[in-house]
């Protein structure tokens, strides 16, 4: 057998869909998996018995665009493995900035949380175990959303409760919030097209994709919502399309919210808001 530089080579490249240094990555994540060995184990001690038919059965998944982490069944966030299936979301980096901001704005013991849109769970899970004495909840319109989520609590013991909610057109029974979160569906159906094959044809539609016509649907609701369910000098917390910034700070304004922040992502794009709740 080739040695492990060359296979990982030689399999990246047939990752044609993925930029070389991403194909090499997946490879390398695909490998440490199935062989449970640290990349510099394996490229000292590689040999072709470890090569199973399950490996390889995953390496055709991989090639065919499907996320490395639906064929693994976790995605990390937040220092924490997180269950995934193709009924949620693949958390992302941009998320954990925005669970990172709410943990280091808000030290108060004993805070009372909504999550709005929890896919995963990765967002009420981290702040349930982050944040000290916190009191977290969560909704979602899909139950097979919740059952991973609810999977994902269970595993890491964090004290979540959840609700199957369509929140478009239901309220949540909850005592008055301290602090709302989501990151709502928000990608125009118009950028379909735009997206990497991975997420257009593997990822749930139900949690990306908003009206053309009203792209900040789920902004408004939640935030009128949040009216009512957040005390006063409670906080609103938002991560946003990148393309609609102004429009959603603007919005907030209009519903009387204060002390509005738009926060650019490591990237440099504009991808959080946070709101402060007038009174």
């Amino acid at each position: 057998m080739s040695n492990y530089n060359e296979l990982v080579k030689n399999w990246a490249a047939e990752l044609t869909i993925y930029s070389p240094e991403e194909a090499n990555n997946l490879v390398n994540w695909l490998l440490e998996y199935h062989l449970g060995l640290r990349k510099t184990d394996m490229m000292n001690s590689l040999k072709e018995d470890d090569l199973s038919e399950s490996l390889f059965e995953d390496f055709e998944r991989l090639k065919t665009g499907e996320p490395v982490q639906y064929i693994i069944g976790k995605a990390p966030f937040y220092g924490r493995d997180f269950f995934v299936n193709e009924s949620v979301l693949i958390p992302r980096n941009e998320t954990e900035e925005l669970v990172h901001m709410i943990i280091k704005q808000n030290p108060t013991p004993g805070m009372k949380i909504l999550d709005i849109g929890t896919g995963s769970g990765c967002i009420p899970i981290s702040l349930a175990l982050e944040m000290k004495d916190a009191e977290v909840y969560s909704v979602d319109v899909s139950e097979d959303a919740l059952e991973v989520a609810g999977e994902n609590a269970d595993h890491l013991e964090a004290e979540v409760t959840f609700f199957h909610m369509d929140i478009l057109k239901e309220t949540p029974n909850v005592p008055q919030l301290d602090i709302l979160v989501s990151n709502p569906p928000y990608v125009p159906e118009a950028e379909w097209v735009d997206l990497h094959a991975n997420v257009r044809d593997f990822e749930p539609g139900l949690a990306l994709f908003v009206p053309d016509h009203d792209p900040l649907l789920f902004y408004r609701v939640i935030a009128e919502k949040a009216l009512k369910l957040v005390k006063p000098g409670g906080k609103l917390y938002y991560e946003i399309h990148n393309n609609f910034g102004p429009q959603t700070v603007e919005l907030l304004a209009g519903l009387g919210y204060l002390e509005i922040d738009l926060v650019k992502d490591l990237n440099n794009k504009d991808r959080m808001v946070s709101a402060k709740l007038p009174g």
